[in-house]
């Protein structure tokens, strides 16, 4: 005899996908697509989430690494028709804000940074160092463009007026994505793609985010009570854990730590 058991709805599942730390290539860097792709992957995929929120705490970095993120977070939500929220934490800015703008939905802090989209390439200049030290930089190419920019040359009119028109060029796909992910939400401000930065709530009043909330309360406003969260995150490798590559793990976040302070954290 089959005895029928009482019908129990099952509770409703969000996955929440942390992002945090510098966007770049390689292994070592905190955000980039090859690290992220099985996390973003399981997120979409495993247990039938209703939902998939992004917990995005960037001070930004490699526009192309940004855009591999936030073209996979939109290929899996159209492909499974699963809606995507996005929460900023501290900072959300350049590439952090082109990870936030993948989502449906984006909601901050009060005391969250957001903005500065725009694009920026950063060098230093040792020619005159080598100089004082009695080196001599020799440098052989088969084209004129091949040493362009070269830290150790003096620098040459051409070579920035080339790479300004590069960082234009870029600039442009990203003002691009966001008017394309936030529509008619953007207010018309000069300033909106000048690379300035603002707080939750005039960034909300310029339509960059949708309001103001935190990721537990927000999901459970949305989806009720007795959502439940499947968490996915970055883990440190081995090496790291036992404080191997000292070296390299210093740098990084020095650089990071240098990232963050452009904005004040």
């Amino acid at each position: 005899m089959m005895i029928k058991l009482p019908f129990k709805s099952k509770r409703p599942r969000v996955a929440v996908v942390r992002m945090q730390g510098m966007i770049a290539s390689g292994d070592r860097a905190p955000l980039n697509d090859a690290a992220l792709a099985p996390l973003i992957e399981r997120a979409f995929r495993k247990g039938k989430p209703q939902a998939v929120a992004l917990v995005i705490n960037s001070p930004g970095g490699s526009p192309v690494q940004s855009s591999l993120i936030a073209a996979r977070v939109r290929r899996l939500a159209a492909e499974k028709k699963i809606p995507v929220h996005a929460f900023v934490e501290d900072v959300a800015a350049s590439g952090g804000y082109w990870l936030a703008a993948a989502a449906d939905d984006i909601y901050a802090d009060p005391a969250s940074i957001i903005g500065s989209i725009g694009v920026i390439s950063s060098s230093f200049g040792a020619h005159e160092l080598l100089n004082r030290h009695g080196v001599e930089r020799r440098v052989y190419t088969s084209v004129k463009s091949k040493s362009m920019l070269d830290p150790f040359l003096p620098e040459k009119e051409e070579d920035v007026a080339r790479l300004k028109e590069i960082l234009g060029d870029m600039h442009q796909v990203f003002e691009g994505y966001v008017k394309e992910r936030r529509g008619t939400k953007l207010a018309e401000d000069p300033d909106l793609f000048t690379g300035r930065i603002w707080m939750a709530e005039k960034a909300q009043a310029l339509g960059l985010i949708d309001g103001v909330g935190h990721v537990t309360p927000k999901l459970k406003e949305i989806y009720g009570d007795k959502v439940r969260f499947l968490t996915y995150g970055r883990k440190r490798g081995v090496l790291s854990r036992f404080g191997m590559s000292l070296a390299q793990d210093a740098t990084s976040l020095l650089e990071e730590r240098a990232a963050y302070a452009r904005f004040g954290l």
